[in-house]
């Protein structure tokens, strides 16, 4: 099935968006942070888990979705955050814990909510999974519309909070939809040594579900495959459990050298984004020009943001308790 010009080109400056994003924070994250590495250093302190290779999946899940669904997601946020929409300027605020912020500098970038695009993430493994099966199940009982989405990595698979809410998703036949992005880390340790099966996906028909694996990182199959699950999900068939084969560029943060990445295990880094840009004007959806002047516009957006991040202020110390309740 081919896909509307518009949608490709929206995917392709959502990869792109996301891409410069990382790259710019990667940046900041650096300054003062050398020649010894401290976290504490530098305007971006603590710990950054860019998605460096995962844009595919952000960009081809959200083209898919509709204003009233709604997404959780774990401690590398940053390609569905800026697909789902995101404020960029806000969010970046947030990062380097200014007032400005999605929350006020509180939250930092494994913490992000934005009530307006009905999106938030979480730094505790799995976490996601309870509060988004509480919101499909919210909506089914009060007959509203909307499917939940909860992302996360191939690793946090094997805890707990995902058997549970499986269970219940596939009990009650919830309109849910569990996005697992296999980059076949779990921080240093191979998928091959801590998941006795394969392919998460085919956990599904142990819980009632629907199970589907999308190969190749490829934004286009991920869409589709988004979209068979929400008519799913829509038409009162239940839950899907959806792997996303992708790839994670760089270490598990910034400051792991990846050396545990050779071999046969390094052969599918591939980035995703020169080869949908090359994808997309062999195709004749984009020239040389146009993806260029694509960039350039992009790179511009986002500088902005990081400048006016930069820019303002950090929040009143008296206010550090505001908003805390526990």
């Amino acid at each position: 099935m081919s896909l509307p010009n518009s949608i490709r080109r929206s995917m392709f400056e959502t990869m792109v968006r996301s891409r410069f994003w990382d790259d710019r924070l990667t940046e900041q994250y650096w300054i003062d942070k050398t020649p010894v590495f401290a976290f504490g250093a530098g305007p971006l302190p603590g710990e950054l888990h860019t998605s460096h290779g995962q844009e595919p999946v952000g960009a081809g899940v959200c083209a898919a979705l509709s204003d009233e669904d709604m997404i959780t997601t774990g401690h590398r946020p940053h390609h569905i955050a800026v697909a789902r929409g995101v404020d960029l300027r806000e969010m970046s605020a947030e990062l380097f814990g200014k007032k400005a912020g999605l929350s006020g500098g509180r939250g930092g970038h494994m913490h992000l909510y934005d009530r307006r695009v009905n999106f938030s993430s979480s730094g505790i493994i799995a976490e996601g999974l309870g509060p988004a099966a509480g919101m499909a199940f919210a909506r089914k009982m009060q007959k509203k519309s909307g499917v939940a989405l909860s992302f996360l990595g191939d690793g946090a698979v094997n805890q707990g909070a995902f058997h549970e809410v499986m269970n219940i998703v596939g009990l009650h036949k919830l309109p849910f939809i569990c996005v697992i992005e296999d980059n076949k880390w779990a921080v240093t340790t191979h998928k091959s040594m801590s998941t006795a099966c394969e392919r998460n996906s085919d956990r599904a028909e142990n819980y009632g579900m629907t199970g589907e694996f999308v190969e190749g990182n490829d934004p286009e199959l991920i869409y589709l495959a988004t979209q068979r699950a929400l008519e799913r999900a829509r038409s009162g068939e239940g839950g899907t459990i959806l792997e996303i084969e992708t790839v994670r560029l760089s270490g598990h943060f910034m400051g792991d050298p990846a050396g545990y990445i050779t071999g046969e295990k390094s052969e599918y880094q591939v980035d995703p984004v020169p080869v949908y840009r090359a994808r997309l004007i062999d195709d004749g959806i984009l020239t040389e020009q146009e993806a260029s002047d694509t960039e350039r516009v992009i790179g511009a957006e986002v500088d902005e943001a990081i400048k006016f991040a930069l820019d303002a202020d950090y929040p009143d110390a008296r206010d550090a308790l505001n908003c805390t309740f526990a």
